[in-house]
């Protein structure tokens, strides 16, 4: 200890950037602030562009992975191409790079996937566009997947109805 302090020049910079990177890596990387942080929305059920009726096409309730998920997830449709993915009374935790995947579960693992883009919230409903050319017999899962540790939060096997 003495040493320490009799080379405070050399070691007080050293601290200070030791400190630095130890932060860095929990809020920067790990993103840890997240854990406590509650990302809240409730939009709407989505608009489609044609006016023709809305049917659910495929649905299903989520179940926890590594975190604790629940809510419902439902395909939603109008016998145009154009269809949603909507999440009501959704709730998860939240994280860092945290995404919806539309998974092909007959492959065994999370290497078939579509991206649907970044998790709008971890509570709340929510609608994510499904692209035209997605074949929801074969994208029959929904994810939360968190893409920087790569881990399912929860998901949510569709069937169809």
């Amino acid at each position: 200890m003495k040493s320490l302090l009799k080379h405070y020049k050399v070691s007080v910079p050293i601290a200070v950037v030791l400190v630095g990177l130890v932060a860095w890596l929990a809020f920067g990387y790990f993103a840890v602030q997240k854990a406590f942080i509650d990302v809240r929305v409730n939009e709407s059920a989505p608009i489609f562009d044609d006016p023709s009726p809305v049917v659910v096409e495929a649905s299903g309730r989520f179940v926890s992975g590594e975190h604790d998920t629940s809510g419902v997830a439902t395909v939603l449709g109008n016998g145009t191409s154009q269809r949603f993915l909507r999440f009501e009374e959704f709730e998860t935790s939240n994280g860092p790079d945290v995404n919806v995947h539309l998974v092909n579960r007959a492959a065994g693992d999370h290497s078939d996937y579509v991206d649907l883009g970044n998790l709008s919230g971890n509570i709340g409903n929510q609608n994510y566009e499904v692209p035209d050319s997605v074949d929801l017999a074969t994208y029959d899962t929904v994810v939360i997947w968190c893409v920087r540790f790569s881990v399912a939060f929860g998901e949510a096997e569709l069937a169809a109805t």
